[in-house]
């Protein structure tokens, strides 16, 4: 069965509104999908009855929720693989040289997820071994939903997570298995901190970074919000910093902050 129509605009213009999130007709199902477990969850019938309790002035945690429930999206380590190899041979050897004396870096996941992202930084900069030996690196990972950033938090994966991306020496040893699950080690873990932050807010007290991924967000917003996104992100950015975009994401046309870095795909230079 469809979504009311009536029910479908104010789902619409209520993502819209809470997190830049655009949901085309086309994408009926996609609420469907996320909203209809929820509703029952609650016990409701549907997500009609969703919608009427979101309307409530005190339905503030239920509105959390909805928005929580549509902008979860999947995350594996080492996704794509060419953003950490940009990491390794192109921004690691050029901060190397121009952050020598001060020997610190900080890096920005703007849409960390479950950790999968921020997690494989930390590991990748481990793997550089004594070449940064006495740097400092701070690596904050932000995400609009609470829930996913309480599952980073804790460093625990499945074994069905672990088994998509990530290479089974690295697992082997930066991991603990506990039961069925397995526990990132807590030298790891320690250099990420989380932060609760919605990309369409001011994050100014975040700070400066040096690196920062945002990669699969652009995707589901629409030009304004991505001209939005992408002048925020600049405002934290230092001077000769990096942006990482996912494959099917771009800032030509949108922002004129930042310039593509030769023969590599998704990295831009903050100029």
């Amino acid at each position: 069965m469809s979504i009311d129509s009536r029910d479908f605009e104010y789902l619409r213009d209520f993502l819209m509104k809470s997190s830049g999130l655009v949901v085309k007709p086309e994408k009926e199902y996609l609420l469907k999908s996320r909203l209809e477990p929820l509703a029952r969850s609650r016990g409701m019938e549907s997500i009609s009855e969703l919608v009427s309790s979101m309307k409530s002035a005190i339905a503030l945690e239920l509105r959390d929720t909805v928005t929580d429930a549509m902008t979860t999206n999947e995350s594996l380590f080492f996704r794509d693989k060419t953003p950490f190899e940009h990491l390794d041979n192109i921004m690691l050897p050029y901060f190397l040289e121009q952050r020598k004396v001060r020997k610190r870096l900080r890096i920005w996941c703007a849409a960390a997820s479950t950790g999968q992202e921020p997690y494989s930084i930390a590991m990748s900069l481990k793997e550089q071994g004594a070449k940064l030996a006495g740097w400092n690196f701070d690596i904050l990972g932000t995400d609009i939903s609470k829930t996913v950033l309480t599952k980073a938090t804790a460093g625990q994966y499945t074994q069905f997570e672990v088994q998509r991306g990530l290479p089974i020496k690295l697992l082997l040893k930066y991991f603990t298995q506990q039961g069925e699950n397995w526990v990132l080690n807590e030298n790891v873990r320690r250099m990420v901190k989380y932060k609760e932050s919605n990309l369409l807010e001011n994050f100014a007290n975040v700070g400066k970074f040096d690196i920062v991924f945002c990669r699969n967000v652009l995707i589901y917003f629409d030009l304004e919000t991505k001209k939005k996104v992408l002048e925020k992100i600049s405002l934290q950015m230092e001077p000769d910093s990096y942006l990482l975009l996912g494959a099917a994401e771009t800032v030509m046309g949108i922002c004129d902050k930042f310039e593509a870095v030769k023969g590599a795909r998704g990295l831009y230079k903050f100029r």
